[in-house]
């Protein structure tokens, strides 16, 4: 191992295979909660990636569990705490204050946390956000829902990730239903096995356009941003469908949602890092949805790379590291996008089509990771998608044909 390791807190198996191919062996820490790692066999995953040095199995979902940690090792002297999963981002935000190196700040980390604070801290500094309220049961989303005219709302959770738990409800006779279903919110391998707080919201829900801002930031000051545009399932549960590098709106939009973004993080007083912050635009006004203060999930990262001249990953790493960084680009270059895979409820007994998909134009990756035996009932979150199909092209909305081409290629034969 390196002199000065840096620790990566949270697996993200897309980073893991890019960090096999770039970073020096033995350089990166793995930290990772116990049952994460033994129900992902991450230890046998960690022992076959040459960039990682080892894994240390902690709680950092615990409260205080960074403070622990830093007091267990004192003398780890890490060159970077990177987080990268959404649950990670306190404890990797207070461990790098503990280590004295460049992170969020974990006041910043724990804003982003809890989507009822972020609505009220950012809503204070003249942030545009739909109206919301904590609710404990189906009778408060009904009063709520009366309150706003009796028009959709969304139920949500405010301390969950990828869509768990969220959906949209358009009259009070759908809200005892639909609250039954958001509080289930197993997220499997993903998390570990003691329970999570329940803390759910209603908001109004926003009619409009979805977007998201990539930013990198040191010091509060951008370095570096990119509008994303996004597509929907169709159906009561917002998951996205597709993602587009970048997004194909006129400049003053996107200058807009850049600035909109830095308004939120000079509202929760955030440092360096990098955000993914999501918004609706409706009459050209941008209301925020949320920001996560880490990477993006849903290929997002891979596309950026494909469409900006930059290696998005490593310019994050160096940037965690207090590194100077080469200029960065304004503007991309090409489109990237990735088109998730639409399957029926019911038992695969077949995938077809991948290898023509593959052979489509511009195609880079195509991942379909079901197989014969799984069951699918219905899209519930991000976690219950197919699989994807990623292409690249000299525009966004070619590279999304050619990406709802290959997608459309291939066919997940279902039985009951």
């Amino acid at each position: 191992m390196t002199d000065r390791p840096v620790l990566i807190v949270g697996f993200v198996t897309p980073v893991f295979r890019d960090l096999a191919g770039t970073a020096p062996a033995g350089s990166v820490l793995v930290v990772e909660e116990p049952d994460v790692a033994r129900k992902r066999d991450l230890g046998a995953k960690c022992e076959g990636n040459a960039a990682v040095g080892g894994l240390i199995r902690w709680e950092y979902t615990r409260p205080g569990s960074a403070d622990d940690f830093h007091a267990a090792h004192p003398d780890l002297d890490p060159a970077a705490v990177v987080p990268l999963v959404e649950y990670a981002t306190p404890f990797a935000a207070r461990l790098a204050e503990r280590y004295g190196l460049p992170g969020a700040g974990s006041e910043a980390a724990r804003t982003l946390r809890d989507k009822a604070l972020l609505r009220r801290v950012t809503a204070r500094a003249g942030v545009p956000n739909p109206e919301s309220v904590t609710v404990r049961g189906p009778a408060d989303v009904t009063a709520f829902m009366a309150a706003q005219g009796g028009g959709p709302v969304v139920i949500k959770p405010a301390n969950r990730q990828a869509a768990v738990g969220t959906q949209v409800v358009h009259g009070p006779a759908e809200v005892a239903d639909a609250w039954a279903a958001c509080v289930e919110q197993d997220e499997g391998v993903f998390v570990p096995d003691k329970p999570m707080e329940l803390r759910m919201l209603a908001e109004r829900y926003l009619h409009g356009a979805e977007f998201s801002v990539e930013m990198l930031v040191r010091d509060g000051e951008p370095l570096f941003a990119n509008v994303t545009g996004k597509q929907l399932f169709p159906g009561p549960r917002p998951v996205e469908l597709a993602h587009i590098v970048p997004a194909d709106i006129p400049d003053d939009l996107a200058g807009l949602l850049g600035e909109r973004t830095r308004q939120v993080l000079a509202a929760v007083g955030y440092g360096t890092g990098i955000v993914h912050c999501e918004w609706i635009v409706g009459d050209g006004e941008p209301h925020l949805v949320e920001c996560a203060g880490r990477i993006p999930g849903d290929g997002i990262m891979e596309i950026i790379d494909r469409a900006y001249p930059m290696k998005l990953l490593q310019a994050y790493f160096s940037l965690m590291k207090g590194e100077e960084l080469p200029p960065l680009p304004r503007r991309a270059t090409g489109g990237a996008a990735v088109r998730f895979v639409e399957m029926a409820p019911g038992v695969v007994e077949a995938v077809r089509g991948v290898d023509q998909a593959r052979q489509v134009d511009g195609v880079f990756l195509v991942d379909v990771p079901v197989g014969p035996g799984h069951r699918f009932s219905h899209l519930r979150s991000s976690w219950d998608r197919a699989g994807l199909v990623m292409a690249a092209a000299d525009s966004p909305a070619e590279a999304l044909r050619r990406a709802e081409k290959a997608a459309g290629l291939v066919r997940i034969e279902v039985g009951a």
